[in-house]
């Protein structure tokens, strides 16, 4: 049996499986990565992206921080690849119960998903840091310089959580419990380089750990299987 096939009966026999994807996930998007070697780390910016996605920069320096967001992470050109789609499909049959994400790109729910746990927000979701005014995508996108709320004036920010800031306790909350409830696991295209997200994996306890990512990961010793390849050319092969 090769590793497909071994994905497709641990998949056909489950009804209890939850998902934990990264980055990798929306690549075959088109939404760059931050850490391969194409992605966001190696372009040349004025400061490192991991400097200026932090709360201090964006405080500090909301000009540089919206000239850079706007450039590189508000993708409206991206849609759901068969990754997306086939955990939306999972959702909808039953077999997935949720989708724990570290992205912030929408395409999960794009896809038809609805039980999405966005560890880190969202670029579709902003607020006025003054009112609490909500604004969209597409107000962010079509924005000069610092977004401004219509209402009262105050500076808008994005409702992802930055570098140097905690994440929302209740996302962490519903995750841990998914997680810790699950039958099995799919760990798709992270690293697990990010914490504290990366640490919500240790209250799996169910029967099947199944990792899919390009290269290497810290969990690939523990898992039951591990699939090196992008994700959405895997998902692409199973059928429900």
């Amino acid at each position: 049996m090769d590793k497909t096939e071994a994905l497709q009966k641990i998949i056909s026999e489950t009804e209890n499986i939850v998902f934990f994807g990264g980055a990798g996930v929306s690549t075959e998007s088109g939404i760059p990565d931050f850490r391969s070697v194409d992605g966001l780390y190696h372009q040349q910016w004025d400061y490192p992206p991991e400097t200026i996605l932090s709360h201090r920069f964006f405080m500090r320096k909301p000009e540089e921080f919206y000239r850079f967001y706007k450039a590189k992470m508000l993708c409206d050109t991206a849609v759901p690849n068969a990754a997306h789609k086939k955990l939306a499909e999972m959702e909808q049959k039953g077999k997935l119960k949720a989708i724990v994400t570290q992205n912030i790109d929408n395409l999960h729910q794009m896809a038809g998903s609805k039980h999405v746990l966005e560890l880190h927000g969202s670029v579709y979701r902003n607020y006025c840091m003054k009112c609490g005014a909500f604004y969209d995508f597409a107000y962010m996108k079509k924005s000069d310089g610092v977004p401004k709320c219509e209402k009262c004036g105050g500076m808008i920010k994005p409702d992802v959580v930055l570098y140097e800031e905690g994440l929302n306790q209740d996302t962490v909350r519903k995750s841990v419990q998914a997680i810790s409830e699950a039958e099995v696991m799919i760990i798709g295209g992270t690293s697990l380089s990010v914490y504290p997200a990366a640490s919500l994996i240790d209250y799996f306890q169910g029967r099947y750990l199944v990792v899919i990512n390009r290269d290497e990961t810290p969990r690939d010793r523990v898992a039951d299987l591990v699939i090196n390849a992008p994700i959405g050319e895997i998902f692409e092969q199973i059928h429900l």
